[in-house]
């Protein structure tokens, strides 16, 4: 393998796992200015995973230790599997909102579940834990952990869709457009 693949396997890792493990702490411990579990517990009970605090901790465990293993590339495929299912969920959660970030929909959801099943399928590279070890998981092993996140995330999937969607802002509450810049050349003074 190429040593830039493996470069662009390592910065990929980081970015996706980092970011997601630090998101896992936001709900989990409040950390990063996070808004901590209970916080979150209510979140979760509000979008249809109830009890709340259980589903609340399975995605902050979820985003938290699989952001740490991706990050680290340590027991492969483990850590991007657990961030896809994670990240279906998140993304069925917005729906409502449409697919663009802007508008609170499911566009960076979606685009940290690609990552998360591109990293997962292209493995973590020899710049890993699991690369400097020389080691893998059984095959056994991978497939029960695929298995297992499929049927978490299908089960959490499958609530998320029965509940009604959290209505989108309405067109009042938008954040208003700023007024347009001048032509060049005009004054800014009204009565020059």
């Amino acid at each position: 393998m190429a040593v830039s693949r493996n470069l662009v396997l390592l910065a990929a890792r980081s970015v996706v796992g980092g970011y997601l493990a630090a998101h896992g702490a936001q709900k989990l411990f409040g950390s990063f200015d996070g808004p901590g579990i209970d916080a979150a517990a209510g979140g979760f009970e509000h979008l249809g995973l109830k009890p709340g605090k259980v589903f609340a901790r399975l995605a902050a465990v979820s985003e938290l230790a699989g952001g740490a293993l991706t990050a680290a590339g340590a027991a492969a495929p483990l850590g991007p599997v657990v961030l896809a299912g994670t990240m279906a969920v998140a993304s069925a959660t917005h729906r409502a909102n449409g697919p663009f970030a802007a508008k609170g929909g499911y566009e960076l959801a979606l685009t940290d579940f690609a990552a998360a099943a591109a990293l997962g399928v292209a493995g973590p590279g020899r710049f890993s834990v699991d690369g400097l070890l020389g080691r893998r998981l059984p095959a056994s092993l991978r497939r029960l952990v695929v298995a297992g996140a499929v049927a978490v995330s299908g089960a959490s999937l499958a609530m998320v869709l029965r509940a009604k969607p959290p209505a989108a802002p309405a067109a009042s509450d938008a954040v208003p457009e700023p007024e347009p810049a001048p032509p060049v050349g005009a004054s800014s003074e009204a009565g020059k």
